[in-house]
């Protein structure tokens, strides 16, 4: 009989940390799930730690050294299960992880599903230069339709937290220069499919020198960028000849440079810095964005960086009649 949910984990020279983190998933108050290690060409002793832990409920996979994309793909293959979890060799899961997942996943009727997160290092303490980024991840008001609005920014859920429906994880993470996380949840959203996140940490991500996002060049802000760029191009702006532009300053700029780069119109900029209202950048004329006309169908990317600007700048955009994920998108 299949299990109801498989926690797919990746692992390569993880033997310090592997044991700690399928227990931490064995050990959930959800048990109809299976635990799937694919030891990735470690060339420590990960595949004997993994199976130092005695269970029915837990497989571990060797294969040669492909990549993260690569071993995640092998152990969804290895698995029947309708649901699938991903999970890190060096992370840590809450007890109640799947069960609020679970919960929200099934209520809400979502396709995907994260939670909120500590970012903290090996000896369990909050790293202070990641303080910001955690408190984006960890945004409370994450609706579906926020999400899609906020995916051109960075997605905001962690892959080691997602919970997600079979058909989702079946897309396949790819190799190539980009993020490889990044590049499945935005071919999810782009499929349609629904994300949602718990509002609570439940896994403590532990960041350190060697964790892969911190060491691959795929993981590079450049990296990121051109991932986003792309999907931008091949979704919301294909077939689109002119765009909208609020906020040209330090963020909005380099994407004003590149949409004329690409051949769009910026038919329209706007910036709260009233110094630059009426100004010329690149050919195009910076209004007050309390001038901005009602939408029209036309595409909006707002290039907002400070925090807390983008919950400043939503509601003037819902009286207009945007519908952000829709007909407008925050970039960065």
């Amino acid at each position: 009989m299949r299990s109801r949910i498989a926690i797919v984990i990746p692992a390569r020279n993880a033997a310090a940390t592997v044991g700690r983190a399928v227990r931490s998933m064995l050990d959930q108050t959800v048990h109809d799930v299976e635990v799937v290690v694919v030891d990735d060409g470690s060339t420590d002793q990960t595949a004997a730690a993994a199976q130092a832990i005695d269970g029915t409920r837990l497989r571990v996979i060797r294969q040669p050294h492909r990549g993260v994309a690569a071993a995640a793909n092998a152990a969804l293959a290895a698995t029947s299960a309708p649901l699938v979890a991903r999970m890190d060799a060096d992370d840590y899961s809450h007890p109640t992880r799947l069960a609020r997942q679970l919960e929200l996943l099934e209520r809400r009727q979502l396709d995907v599903v994260g939670c909120q997160v500590n970012i903290v290092d090996e000896a369990g303490r909050p790293i202070d230069n990641l303080r910001r980024y955690q408190r984006w991840i960890n945004e409370e008001t994450a609706t579906p339709e926020q999400i899609l609005a906020l995916r051109f920014v960075e997605y905001p859920l962690a892959n080691p937290t997602l919970l997600a429906r079979r058909e989702f994880f079946e897309l396949g993470y790819r190799e190539g220069a980009f993020p490889e996380d990044y590049d499945l949840m935005l071919r999810g959203a782009a499929a349609g499919m629904r994300f949602g996140k718990a509002a609570e940490p439940l896994l403590d991500w532990i960041d350190h020198d060697r964790r892969l996002t911190r060491s691959h060049e795929r993981y590079t802000p450049e990296a990121f960028d051109r991932c986003r760029r792309t999907h931008l191009l091949a979704g919301p702006l294909a077939g689109v000849s002119s765009v909208d532009l609020a906020g040209v300053g330090q963020t909005g700029k380099p994407w004003l440079r590149w949409l004329q780069s690409e051949g769009l119109t910026v038919r329209r900029a706007y910036d709260i810095n009233p110094r630059k209202h009426g100004a010329v950048i690149h050919g195009v004329r910076v209004d007050d964005p309390q001038q901005m006309p009602p939408a029209d169908g036309t595409p909006l990317l707002i290039a907002v960086g400070s925090e807390g600007a983008r919950g400043v700048i939503t509601p003037d955009l819902l009286a207009r009649g945007y519908v952000l994920g829709h007909d407008a998108w925050f970039v960065a």
